[in-house]
C-alpha cells in the first residue's frame, strides 16, 4: 500500500473516532410550533406560557384576555411530551375551549363569547395520569367590530325594448 494511501487511512480512522466522541444535538422541547397554530390570539393574552402538570392533582391557573375575538392559551406539558386528551370537566359560561396539540405541548385555548366581558372560570382533566387545570379568567371588553355591510345589488338594467312580432302569413284557400 503507498504511503498517501496509508496517510488517508490513518486521518479518515481519526476523523471518525472524532466524530463518535462529539456531543450529539438533544432534542429542544416545544420546537414544533407551526405558524398556523400562533394565528388568532387575542391582542392581550396575560397566563402562564408552560406550565408542568402533576399527575392526580389540581393546578389552579389564571388568564386575563381582551375580547377582540380572539384566543389566549396556556401550554401544558408531561414530561416533554403533549396529553393524549384533555376532557372539560367544567365548561364556561361565557366563551369556548379549545385543547388541543402544538408542538411538543398540549394547548389550552380560551376565546370569549363575542361582547362579553367579565369573569368566568373553566376546568380540563387531561389524560393519562388525571392532571387537572382550573382556569380563572378575567376578560376585558374589546373593540367593538361592526358587522360586515350588506353586498350592495348591481343598478337595475334598464328593460329593453321587445322585437316585433310577425304575423304569420294567412293560408289561401
Amino acid at each position: 500500500m503507498s504511503r498517501t494511501a496509508c496517510n488517508g487511512l490513518v486521518l479518515g480512522a481519526a476523523l471518525l473516532a472524532l466524530a463518535a466522541c462529539a456531543e450529539k444535538p438533544q432534542p429542544v422541547a416545544g420546537s414544533r410550533v407551526y405558524y398556523v397554530d400562533t394565528q388568532g390570539a387575542a391582542s392581550v393574552c396575560n397566563a402562564p406560557k408552560a406550565l408542568t402538570l402533576t399527575t392526580g392533582q389540581q393546578t389552579e391557573a389564571t388568564m386575563a384576555v381582551k375580547n377582540d375575538g380572539g384566543w389566549c392559551g396556556i401550554s401544558v406539558v408531561r414530561s416533554g411530551r403533549p396529553f393524549d386528551a384533555g376532557l372539560l370537566v367544567v365548561r364556561p359560561q361565557n366563551g369556548r375551549v379549545h385543547v388541543h396539540t402544538v408542538g411538543d405541548a398540549t394547548r389550552i385555548d380560551y376565546t370569549p363569547d363575542a361582547g362579553f366581558a367579565g369573569q368566568d372560570v373553566f376546568a380540563v382533566r387531561m389524560l393519562p395520569g388525571n392532571p387537572a387545570l382550573r382556569v380563572a379568567v378575567t376578560v376585558e371588553p374589546g373593540a367593538v367590530v361592526a358587522p360586515p355591510a350588506a353586498p350592495v345589488a348591481p343598478a337595475a338594467k334598464p328593460a329593453a325594448k321587445a322585437a316585433p312580432t310577425r304575423k304569420a302569413p294567412a293560408k289561401k284557400k
